[in-house]
């Protein structure tokens, strides 16, 4: 422990695998690494595709390159500490360290909850306006949108590394999981985290809770101008250029919701229920949304088959 002033910091907190299974983490690691391969792999071929196909240099792919870069960064924040655990019991994070690998995972869930209401704008305006949506979505209108949602996540977040440096730790230093998350990290001061929970609760509604509203908001619009379309072939048509989304903002907001109500209200929750929504948000995503776009988009499959066959011959 280190003295800071007028108050007691801890120089490191210890991470936790999975409870009640710490004898058998060497083989559970063997399909965490199989979701990390995938998620790697699979969003770097996502990148290589949508950089080499010119075809594929639209908003709705560029938005798609967005959600990889963001699904790759989550996936590099939570490997070392996770599989570090897994595989040599590396369960200690230093203080610092810690907040920071805090900051960048809830940045980049931050940052992945704006893409997704970005790609729902722009299905929104393929959909309802096929006309005028080369002209409202152009490239240099992406771009703008791109460093707006990265702003908004790196300035909302700014001051959550500073509030919990200013508390209070004492006696417990071990976190709920293999990786650094805010209400963890808050719920082991023992000074009074009004401010924090406070601010992290009106962040967390304004940003993540305002972009889910918006995306539901987006769809309805999307179902409104659908069932004005003439034929049942255009309507089945239009709404088959969403389900890949839809799926992808499900796979995201489900368990991201359930970990935060976890953390603030479900104190008598099991740590394996705990643990096990946690991996979901992190992990889950990354690995689902390459596979989800490579199976429904058809422009995605055939370049990535296109690829393939070059390379064989």
């Amino acid at each position: 422990w280190e003295f800071n002033g007028s108050f007691y910091q801890p120089s490191a907190f210890l991470m936790m695998g999975i409870p009640g299974l710490e004898a058998l983490h060497h083989w559970i690691s063997i399909p965490f690494c199989a979701l990390y391969l995938i998620a790697l792999l699979g969003n770097c071929m996502i990148l290589f595709i949508i950089k080499k196909t010119q075809s594929l240099h639209e908003p709705m792919y560029y938005f798609l390159s967005m959600l990889a870069v963001t699904d790759l960064g989550l996936v590099l924040c939570t490997l070392p500490t996770t599989l570090g655990i897994f595989w040599f019991n590396m369960r200690r994070i230093g203080f610092d360290a810690c907040l920071t690998q805090m900051y960048f995972i809830h940045i980049l869930s931050f940052i992945e909850s704006s893409v997704l209401l970005a790609m729902a704008f722009d299905r929104f305006i393929a959909i309802s306006h096929p006309l005028r949506h080369p002209s409202i979505l152009t490239k240099t209108t992406v771009i703008k949108i791109g460093l707006a949602i990265i702003l908004r996540g790196m300035v909302s977040l700014l001051p959550i590394p500073f509030l919990l440096k200013r508390l209070t730790y004492c006696g417990k230093t071990e976190l709920s999981h293999s990786f650094c998350f805010h209400p963890d990290i808050m719920n082991l001061a023992c000074a009074d985290t009004k401010v924090n929970d406070f601010y992290g609760m009106i962040i967390l509604l304004s940003t993540v809770g305002m972009d889910f509203i918006f995306i539901a908001l987006s769809y309805i619009l999307i179902i409104k101008t659908v069932i004005s379309l003439a034929t049942k072939e255009e309507c089945l048509k239009a709404l088959n250029t969403c389900v890949s989304h839809i799926c992808a903002v499900l796979v995201f907001f489900i368990p991201m919701i359930g970990l935060s109500m976890i953390h603030r209200f479900g104190k008598n929750v099991p740590p394996l229920v705990n643990t096990l929504v946690a991996y979901t948000y992190l992990i889950i995503p990354p690995a689902l949304n390459p596979i989800i776009y490579s199976i429904k988009s058809s422009h995605i499959r055939e370049a990535l088959l296109r690829a393939l066959r070059r390379k064989s011959e």
